[in-house]
């Protein structure tokens, strides 16, 4: 095994392990620690010194790092937390690019695996509510609002009786109720704690960072692969 190989082996490792640490500090505490960042970026840094050809090794990463602005800008907006941001800039430099396959993958992989992955929830939701619906529950009782943004909620919400670490979508306006489905900052809105009311379910999204990276590495890219399939 040459030693290149042998390098892309331990990156794999590592970066699975990162994604996993911190998969687990966000599902049971909803914060991750910058350590981790700090840690397994060093070791990436210390792999690509020991890289065998670094005439190689930098352009890689250079490339991987174009993805660095693009999430940093996607986390000031607040579509998701600053650590998710950190996670593909440090997987950039860690494992650029990776994959155990012979498909074609790109510095945007893992993030655009993470975001299709991320629309399981709206079948989920959708799902749940359309069989209460079909059960006769008034999902929508006491809401005055229009049939388009019921269905919009639908697929992005739903009714809990006793929401956590979820996101309200419901407001007040006199005696009726509202739908809220303005963008929720992923790091400066509130958790709900107000029973029986709509919200939006607060997935951790380092959980959709993982499974994209995952699949990048067993599969490659799925929006590639659709794209090759129409040429």
């Amino acid at each position: 095994m040459s030693e290149l190989a042998h390098l892309d082996q331990i990156r794999i490792v590592l970066s699975l392990a990162m994604l996993g640490i911190a998969t687990v500090s966000d599902i049971k505490k909803r914060e991750i620690s910058d350590i981790i960042w700090v840690v397994f970026g060093a070791l990436g840094v210390g792999i690509v010194l020991l890289g065998t050809d670094l005439s190689q090794e930098l352009p890689k990463i250079g490339i991987s790092l174009i993805i660095a602005p693009f999430v940093l800008l996607i986390w000031r907006i607040g579509l998701f937390g600053g650590a998710d941001a950190f996670a593909l800039i440090v997987l950039a430099v860690l494992a650029p690019s990776i994959t155990l396959t012979g498909n074609t993958v790109t510095p945007f992989t893992t993030l655009t695996n993470a975001v299709l992955m991320s629309i399981a929830p709206m079948i989920i939701n959708v799902t749940r509510n359309t069989i209460l619906l079909a059960t006769k529950k008034n999902i929508f009782e006491g809401f005055d609002e229009s049939t388009k943004k019921k269905i919009v909620a639908m697929f992005v919400g739903y009714r809990a009786a006793n929401p956590k670490f979820s996101f309200s979508i419901e407001r007040k306006v006199g005696n009726q109720k509202k739908l809220n489905l303005a963008l929720q900052h992923a790091e400066n809105a509130a958790f709900c704690n107000k029973s029986d009311t709509w919200v939006t379910p607060g997935i951790p999204y380092m959980i959709f960072i993982t499974a994209g990276f995952v699949i990048q590495l067993v599969y490659g890219d799925f929006i590639m692969s659709v794209f090759g399939a129409f040429r």
